[in-house]
């Protein structure tokens, strides 16, 4: 199987579980559950949950379920797009190509689909299946440390929104986007080793591999801002430079910040190397995320 072909599985693999999840769309009360999915559905790539997965499937063959703690991380990726375009943050029109969740529904409608998602991303933890109660508990306080405000999502959030218009830093930059974007993904790498019954060796070299990898992921998507177009991108492109945020551009060049993605992808691989074979997805995976063009 080709990673495209991997990758489709898995997206196919992930949307049939947020759907069994999701309230339908004819569900009362209606608006809240049409607002859910059109974000939900809108055609992400699913990073997050195929990371979860196929961090699974380097430490256990055929870890059945694994799909459902993947859904618990959709479902906050999503909940934090929905909520950051709003206008009280970056206040964007754009996502994934569609109009933005407040266009279409209002902004009381936009933040409460983003609280329901938020929501049902632990009540899907809490009911899994076949899941000893010991690893719910594990996954839910690991997936809510990374959305949280001490190094999580929220806090670096905060940070990016304190950030604006301020002299650009290593510091200030490394400060925001550990949290804002390393924190969800670095958690997606572990919460499916958890999953899978990951010895603390194991669980410790994933949580590297998260590390760098988060890292360069957000290295290339500050490069995609400045570089790409709003149309390739399915998202406003230039926003960071307007709101004079603080990316890594805007702090090492754009030349520089090619060379440290390439850095923390080789890094990366580096951290796969107990796993031998196992890791081939994760290996795949990594170099899709950084030389991703969109």
């Amino acid at each position: 199987m080709t990673l495209s072909e991997y990758l489709a599985a898995r997206q196919r693999q992930v949307d049939a579980a947020l759907d069994s999840w999701v309230p339908s769309e004819t569900t009362p009360p209606q608006t809240i559950h049409r607002a859910m999915r059109y974000s939900l559905f809108a055609g992400g790539k699913r990073i997050r949950p195929i990371l979860c997965i196929a961090a699974a499937e380097a430490v256990r063959d055929d870890p059945a379920g694994v799909e459902n703690a993947a859904c618990a991380l959709e479902l906050v990726h999503t909940y934090s797009l929905i909520h950051d375009d709003l206008p009280a943050l970056d206040n964007d029109d754009l996502r994934r190509g569609r109009p933005t969740s407040h266009k279409v529904f209002g902004e009381a409608i936009a933040i409460l689909a983003g609280d329901s998602l938020l929501t049902l991303a632990f009540q899907v933890l809490s009911e899994m299946n076949g899941t000893s109660a010991e690893c719910r508990i594990r996954l839910c306080r690991e997936l809510a440390t990374a959305a949280g405000t001490v190094g999580g999502m929220i806090a670096g959030q905060v940070h990016d929104l304190e950030g604006e218009g301020k002299h650009p830093t290593p510091e200030l930059l490394e400060q925001i986007h550990r949290a804002k974007t390393g924190a969800l993904l670095r958690a997606s790498i572990r919460m499916g080793a958890i999953y899978a019954g990951a010895g603390e060796e194991q669980l410790e070299a994933l949580s590297r591999f998260g590390d760098h990898i988060g890292l360069a992921f957000q290295i290339v998507d500050d490069l995609l801002d400045v570089e790409q177009t709003s149309e390739v991108l399915g998202k406003t492109a230039g926003k960071d430079a307007a709101q004079r945020k603080i990316t890594f551009p805007a702090v090492y060049g754009i030349e520089r910040s090619h060379r440290m993605a390439e850095a923390e992808l080789e890094c990366a691989h580096r951290m796969l190397e107990p796993f031998g074979s196992r890791a081939r997805r994760l290996h795949e995976l990594a170099d899709f995320m950084v030389h991703r063009r969109a």
